[in-house]
């Protein structure tokens, strides 16, 4: 085993899963790096000395410049807000260190292919924090579909769908200023990476983006609260992604249902330990999804737990993420989804805002 020092700027909702994650990380897979928590940094110097005091770091940087240059961060995982990502991942990257940088990949298209040049110019290991993606159940539908178990895919539908900006009396606060706060920039790219995942490239789409509440407060808001999109992917299948942090009732609805010729397959992330599944075969009187709890029979379940039907949870995805970053440091070979596919999901997005000006289809340019 070797040890690796690991940075962290951010120690927020996002920051503490990182802490928490690459504390737990050794331990659950067994990995041949082994984290140690060298340096956290966040918005002010006191703010650093909390975080590193709760999380169990060594040292507080002043700053993310000081964990960036110091020699014993060996490794940098990027949890601040979007518009300091190109920054501070330009920077690791000149300094000969690997990223692993929360999603979004940038705060604009502009950021996005930027950090991309920097990754791929550098050669250092480099990856995106989807993290929902990795779960055991969505792994396994991955599976499901290469092995063509509902045949030829004919339709997908997706969304990620929550509340918390459904109450219109809700005052307003960061998230409803700035096309990257809203919920297009927000919330969208989890599920437009998941149909990327499941279904490959998209082709061309369709959008539409509203403000639903204007006002909040007696203050405007300028973003978006949800958004749809038509989609063609490149494989001709057609689909539909919806998006929105105002749907009363949904507190994590990242959720998909793919139809094909010879079954359908569906998952919901608030029930994110069974995946339900059709074959369209047998007499017509038994058939019906079946309900599948994942266990140790699916991948990355073993690891925390022998026993079916137990469950994982939110924080196992983040040490999954943890896993491959180190994996792909130790390695030296490229571990999914790299900040291409973060690029990928970008331009995505902005070529959704595009059509939402002009009402027209676009084609999606390839990352």
């Amino acid at each position: 085993m070797t040890e690796i020092g690991i940075g962290l700027i951010g120690g927020g909702y996002m920051g503490k899963a990182h802490a928490v994650a690459m504390a737990a990380v050794g331990a659950v897979f067994d990995t041949p790096l082994r984290p140690r928590l060298e340096m956290v940094a966040a918005s002010s110097p006191a703010s650093s000395e909390r975080y590193r005091a709760a999380y169990g770091f060594a040292r507080a940087g002043r700053d993310w410049q000081e964990v960036v240059a110091d020699p014993r961060v060996e490794a940098v995982v990027i949890a601040a807000p979007q518009a300091t990502h190109r920054a501070i991942a330009e920077a690791a990257f000149a300094a000969g260190k690997p990223v692993f940088c929360e999603k979004p990949l940038g705060a604009s298209l502009a950021d996005a292919e930027a950090m991309v040049k920097a990754a791929e110019a550098s050669g250092l290991p480099n990856m995106i924090g989807f993290n929902y993606v990795r779960t055991p159940a969505t792994q396994f539908v991955r599976q499901l579909l290469a092995e063509g178990a509902i045949g030829q895919v004919t339709w997908f539908r997706g969304e990620h769908t929550e509340d918390f900006l459904a109450d219109p009396e809700a005052p307003a606060n960061w998230r409803c200023f700035g096309r990257a706060a809203g919920c297009m920039g927000d919330l969208s790219p989890h599920m437009v990476n998941c149909a990327l995942a499941l279904m490959g490239p998209i082709a061309e789409l369709s959008a539409r983006v509203e403000t639903i509440h204007p006002a909040r407060g007696g203050v405007a808001v300028d973003n978006d609260d949800h958004g749809q999109m038509m989609v063609r992917f490149a494989s001709g299948v057609m689909g539909h992604l919806y998006f929105s942090r105002a749907a009363t009732g949904r507190k994590m609805g990242y959720a998909y249902e793919i139809h094909g010729t010879k079954g359908a397959v569906r998952f919901d992330q608030e029930d994110q330990n069974a995946v339900h599944l059709y074959r369209a075969e047998g007499p017509e009187a038994t058939r019906g999804f079946t309900r599948i709890l994942t266990g140790p029979a699916h991948p990355d379940y073993l690891p925390f737990c022998q026993g079916p039907g137990h469950g994982t949870g939110y924080q196992d995805q983040i040490i999954i993420e943890a896993r491959d970053f180190l994996q792909a440091i130790h390695s030296g070979e490229p571990v999914w989804p790299t900040f291409r596919e973060g690029l990928a999901v970008a331009r995505g997005i902005d070529t959704a805002f595009a059509s939402a000006e002009d009402g027209r289809w676009h084609s999606v340019p390839a990352a």
